[in-house]
Parts: structure tokens; sequence; C-alpha cells
């Protein structure tokens, strides 16, 4: 589904419930840009987008409270990849095609065992097409920036929401018109449409899609 759609959070109590491995696919896209921040590498560097994307190594663990953490090059990034800096650079990075190859091909090594819950915005028609359940979440884009405004704030971050729809309206249209892996819905994924209902009532209609598929 589409940013601010709810994907990580969802997903996350998804793989708990079933007992599955979490894999969250779009923070290893920024983790590509935080590294290629770090580089002074700009967006438009393809050459130099595609070479850490095929050197960085992304992994994923638990922290003593239970939260995900995600490393990069072994180095704890969970907080700096979430920056409102970083979520401008992911959807630019994430349509190089040389960077969703090298991505796509980690996302495959990980979850070629099964047993996991994968989110991002081409799981279900690109990297993982023979996926046993395929859920397209998505909320109005009002709604995504709302929560995507109140998350700011939360964080102490100064922002409007204003500014928020806009930039969410932006990355809309860049991640459906892209050339490489646009957002789409598979033609076999069930859409869930979030709004108006609680993170559980969406949780508990997806794992028993998921016990109907004989998860």
């Amino acid at each position: 589904g589409p940013a601010g759609a709810g994907k990580s959070t969802v997903a996350k109590l998804v793989a708990k419930s079933l007992h599955y491995t979490f894999i969250d696919s779009g923070a290893m896209y920024r983790c590509v840009a935080l590294e290629s921040r770090a580089k002074g590498i700009a967006v438009d560097n393809v050459d130099g987008l595609e070479t850490i994307a095929r050197t960085i190594k992304i992994q994923f663990g638990s922290g003593p409270d239970g939260a995900q953490i995600v490393l990069s090059n072994g180095t704890d990034v969970s907080s700096a990849i979430r920056t409102q800096d970083i979520s401008s650079l992911v959807s630019p990075v994430s349509a190089v095609p040389g960077v969703r190859k090298y991505m796509t091909s980690q996302q495959q090594s990980m979850g070629s065992s099964g047993g996991v819950v994968m989110e991002g915005r081409d799981i279900g028609t690109v990297v993982f097409p023979d996926a046993e359940v395929k859920i397209y979440l998505t909320a109005s884009p009002e709604e995504r920036a709302r929560r995507r405004y109140e998350e700011l704030l939360a964080k102490g971050t100064e922002t409007t929401f204003e500014s928020v729809l806009k930039d969410q309206l932006e990355r809309d249209h860049r991640d459906s018109t892209r050339a490489e892996a646009p957002l789409k819905p598979a033609e076999d994924s069930i859409t869930i449409l979030t709004d108006g209902l609680t993170i559980n009532d969406v949780v508990d209609n997806i794992c028993e899609i998921a016990r109907q598929k004989g998860a």
C-alpha cells in the first residue's frame, strides 16, 4: 500500500500474532537513503546509489524491549532513518532500477524459507508475486497525512498538516507513476481501506484472512 497507510505497524502486529518474522522492506530503502546522504551522494547520482545498494549490509533485530532495530553496516539506524529529511529522499532513491534490484534480491533471500510478513509497495507484485496472502493496505490521503502529522508532533518535529499532506500527495504521485515497480495493488490482493478502523480491527481482519489461507 501507499506511504502512511500503517503498513509497518500492522505488519509487525500481524507477524507477532502469527508467530512469523517481520521484514520492513521500506526500512531497507531508508538505509540506502541515509547512507547516500552521509556520503554526499545526490539522488540523481545513479551509479553512486547503485553502489551503496550493492554493498550495504542491512539486518533486522530486536532490542531489549522487543522493539525492532535496524542495522546498516553494523550501526543501529532505527531512529535516524525515520526523520522527515530521509522520508523525502526515499521515493527518488527507491525509484532507481539498480537500487530496487539489489534490495529485491536481499528481500527475496530473507523471505525464501517462508514464515514471514513483509511490507512494502511492491511486495505482492514484484518481490513475491506468488505469496500466499497479499494485502493492499490503504487509506485516504487526508487520513494518512493526519496520522503522519500526529506522529511527527509526538516526536517534537515542528511542521504543519498542510505541509505533510502536500508531501504525501507528491510522494503518492511519484510512487504510482515511476517506471520501476510502480505502486499498485496486485491483481489477486485483498484491499483493506483503514479509514475509521482501529489498528486491532485491521490486524484481526488480516490474521483471519491468513488463517483461512492456511497460515
